[in-house]
């Protein structure tokens, strides 16, 4: 059945999977960007890709403003919501993230259900489900909520857990009668389309040009971008995913050295630069004394955060790739598109 989805962000990495994969359905789909000066270059990055964009429309819209909205959403049956600001550095006001995070996710729930929209997808985080609870021995599970309050939650975590406790929020309050379903990926990885480059695509290619000069014992769960993509489109329609969160996580957490050892397995010549040496944790914890970089990760050194996508696989049926194939997934795609410095 075709039906009309509005993806939100899909100029983003998960945002332009979301659109190859629910174009790829017969869907009518809409896209939002900040900017339509964006639009070629989406067009152009989802056709490469091999999609048909001749189904697919661009709005304007921005999360921190009520303009072009209610247009995007108006005759649609479900919304994707995918935007959300991550940057590549803690901003020094946590309101930064904070407020365009939960504000605008109440800003479009508030447009799809006046629109009559039927479920709205969200893409949440790991961030809203695993931090601040110190070290864990049983894996997390969609029952489990980060406690802003608690030690070294930094402000991108903080704007998940709220913008995603404010949705739920919403749809039991003022939102009644609209659906909600929430995707919560770990560390996404898999093959980039383009030269925007998402954080955790970032550290794959700063590692194959050897611009990290150590590898730190830090620890992140890994989901192929494909996986997340499919996940989200499931949710959408499927019935048993109405009211409920699913976490997306392919296996144990993985460190930064196991990585790099999945890099140089995989990828023989290519992976010459990337270094073997470890960096203790001791010496971050000192840099992070003057290195804004090491003071974001000197909290999480050597905690392995695991959790379980028992769920996703019980109700929808998801069957995710290996940690190993999304890592090499992104390596490859680096190395195709001419994104790894010589």
């Amino acid at each position: 059945m075709t039906n009309t989805v509005l993806v939100t962000g899909g100029s983003g990495f998960v945002g332009s999977h979301v659109l190859l994969q629910t174009l790829a359905a017969g869907h009518e789909v809409r896209t939002t960007v900040r900017s339509l000066s964006r639009e070629p270059q989406v067009r152009a990055t989802l056709e490469r890709a091999g999609a048909d964009t001749s189904r697919l429309r661009f709005f304007a819209a921005d999360l921190e403003k009520d303009d072009g909205w209610a247009e995007a959403v108006a005759g649609c049956d479900y919304v994707q919501h995918v935007a959300s600001p991550f940057p590549p550095n803690q901003p020094k006001d946590e309101q930064e993230l904070i407020r365009p995070a939960r504000e605008g996710t109440l800003r479009v729930l508030r447009a799809a259900h006046a629109a009559g929209v039927k479920r709205v997808v969200l893409t949440s985080s790991f961030a809203a489900i695993g931090y601040g609870q110190g070290q864990r021995h049983t894996d997390y599970t969609e029952a489990d909520w980060t406690d802003v309050n608690g030690p070294a939650v930094q402000p991108y975590m903080k704007s998940k857990t709220l913008a995603e406790r404010a949705a739920w929020d919403f749809v039991t309050g003022e939102g009644k009668g609209l659906e909600l379903a929430v995707v919560n990926p770990v560390g996404i990885f898999g093959p980039a389309l383009n030269d925007d480059l998402s954080t955790s695509i970032w550290l794959v290619k700063s590692m194959l040009e050897g611009q990290m000069p150590g590898l730190p014992d830090l620890w992140f769960g890994v989901v192929d971008v494909r996986d997340v993509a499919w996940l989200q489109v499931e949710a959408m329609t499927n019935p048993d995913a109405a009211g409920e969160r699913f976490l997306a996580v392919a296996g144990p957490a993985m460190s930064i050295p196991q990585m790099a050892e999945v890099l140089r397995a995989g990828l023989g010549p290519a992976a010459a630069k990337i270094t073997r040496r470890r960096v203790p944790s001791w010496l971050v914890r000192i840099m992070a004394l003057f290195n804004p970089m090491a003071r974001e990760a000197a909290p999480r050194l050597g905690i392995q955060s695991n959790a379980s996508n028992e769920k996703a696989r019980r109700l929808l049926g998801w069957q995710p790739r290996s940690n190993e194939e999304a890592i090499l997934a992104t390596a490859h795609s680096l190395i195709d598109l001419g994104l790894v410095k010589a």
